[in-house]
């Protein structure tokens, strides 16, 4: 069998394929539960929680393409999914609470790592899966534009921002691995 990516057989293939659809819907999950902990302690009211809530629309909808994707293609969902809405939407409800920048912070963050493990799926995946490569790239460009928006509404001013970026970094590559495979 051709090679097609890096995944060579089709019992391969299909295992990596249904663990990135079943880590990436539970990113998007997470991102959506992130938002919710951001808003329900901003509210509506500034700016930056109008960009958030815009966010947020945007991670519903990939979220919905995930879900539906699982059940065409038969993928279970993680285990997980009631921790990761705690841990969601408490990491955005903390961030919020110490200033709309660290909410900023937190999406560039988030949104840094998704970046990579997207880039990473789409180099794996190669030719091999046309419509989830699509998928991908398209969601992809918009976590890109939210790390964007973000950073030009003052991440970087959030308090000890080093320290906060690396540990939600850290939190979603955790977060990614487990998914995987639980």
């Amino acid at each position: 069998m051709a090679q097609q990516g890096n995944l060579t057989t089709a019992t391969q293939r299909e295992r990596a394929i249904k663990r990135m659809i079943r880590v990436n819907q539970a990113g998007e999950f997470g991102a959506k539960r992130i938002y919710a902990g951001q808003l329900a302690v901003m509210g509506d009211r500034t700016p930056a929680a109008r960009s958030i809530a815009h966010m947020a629309e945007q991670e519903e909808r990939h979220l919905n393409a995930f879900d539906k994707m699982m059940a065409e293609r038969g993928v279970r969902p993680t285990a997980l999914h009631p921790i990761w809405s705690a841990a969601g939407f408490t990491l955005g409800a903390v961030s919020a609470a110490i200033s709309p920048e660290a909410a900023m912070a937190c999406t560039v963050a988030v949104e840094t790592e998704i970046d990579r493990h997207y880039s990473e799926q789409l180099a794996e995946i190669g030719e091999s899966d046309p419509e989830l490569s699509a998928m991908i790239a398209d969601f992809q460009a918009d976590e890109q534009e939210h790390k964007a928006t973000a950073l030009a509404e003052g991440a970087e001013r959030a308090p000890a921002y080093p320290l906060m970026s690396a540990l939600v970094r850290m939190g979603c590559r955790t977060a990614i691995a487990v998914s995987k495979h639980i």
